[in-house]
């Protein structure tokens, strides 16, 4: 019996890369918590950017490690 590559009931997971999703979210506080504060405060807006591209950057790497652990579950018919 050989194996279709191409069965999505035989591909496995892809492999976990990146950093923990906890540690993630715990990133993006800090980076939402600087970034409000550098707007309240006499920091340069350049910091206030840097800190917003930043918190960007983790919503976008927690949006797709969602979207990974999804495609990597099995489909539940009965759901």
């Amino acid at each position: 019996m050989t194996r279709d590559p191409l069965d999505p009931r035989e591909t496995q997971a892809p492999p976990a890369r990146g950093l923990p999703r906890p540690l993630l979210w715990v990133l993006l506080a800090v980076a939402l918590a600087a970034n409000a504060l550098t707007s309240v405060s006499a920091l340069p807006a350049a910091v206030g950017v840097v800190c917003g591209v930043v918190a960007l950057a983790l919503i976008a790497l927690l949006v797709r490690d969602h979207h990974r652990r999804r495609r990597a579950q099995p489909e539940n018919p009965d759901a």
